[in-house]
């Protein structure tokens, strides 16, 4: 791991340490079944230990690390197979969000959605992998938000935590932007045409394809 002090040399708190923490499991910092231990990580970060126990229960709750008797904590290590399960289950539920969003989106959030277009389709005639990325987690984010599903929030954002190794792996794949990009612009155009059910349609063809890139990296 790579040494990390607190911020000005204070000790981190626990959704600060949450975050790097996630950031370092998600980019492969932190690999599968990697033990994590509470005074090293204190010691590697700047934290507290009880800051440490926090943040390492929340990661526990999003199934990015896992608990493991007399054995103390470890990054949770997620197959090809349930990675793609856990997508086709997304794809049912933003569907659902799509759709929602559809019906409820107003003219401002059309705007900040058409906006978003233009920004992706920027990044990826520069070659901007890591805009492109923000802008898909945005875009996914954003169409969540107006569905007002909070029930289905809350699930997607769990489910997301355990795949989302694999879809940061697929979104520096070359080329996989010009694949998603136009799925991407369909989810848009039929939201912001407050068109539910090619809203839910175009979520769903753009989630399998990517259960099928994941699938297809094994």
């Amino acid at each position: 791991m790579t040494a990390f002090s607190g911020t000005e040399g204070r000790a981190l708190s626990a959704p600060e340490l949450v975050d790097l923490l996630r950031r370092a499991i998600i980019t492969g910092e932190l690999v599968p079944k990697q033990r994590l231990v509470e005074a090293d990580l204190a010691d590697e970060y700047g934290a507290s230990r009880g800051n440490v126990r926090v943040a390492l229960t929340e990661l526990s709750v999003e199934g990015l690390v896992e608990r493991v008797q007399n054995r103390g904590a470890r990054v949770r290590a997620v197959s090809i197979d349930e990675a793609v399960e856990i997508t086709e289950v997304r794809a049912a539920l933003e569907a659902l969000c799509a759709r929602k969003a559809a019906e409820r989106i107003t003219e401002d959030g059309a705007e900040e959605l058409r906006e978003l277009a233009l920004q992706m389709e920027d990044a990826v005639s520069r070659g901007d992998r890591e805009s492109y990325s923000a802008c898909n987690q945005r875009l996914h984010a954003k169409i969540i938000d107006v569905s007002a599903q909070a029930t289905a929030a809350a699930t997607i954002q769990r489910l997301r935590g355990q795949a989302v190794r694999f879809q940061f792996q697929l979104a520096r794949q070359p080329g996989r932007p010009n694949v998603s990009l136009p799925q991407h612009l369909a989810i848009i155009d039929a939201v912001c045409s407050h068109d539910p059910e090619r809203a839910a349609e175009a979520m769903r063809l753009h989630l399998e394809s990517v259960a099928d890139a994941i699938r297809a990296s094994g």
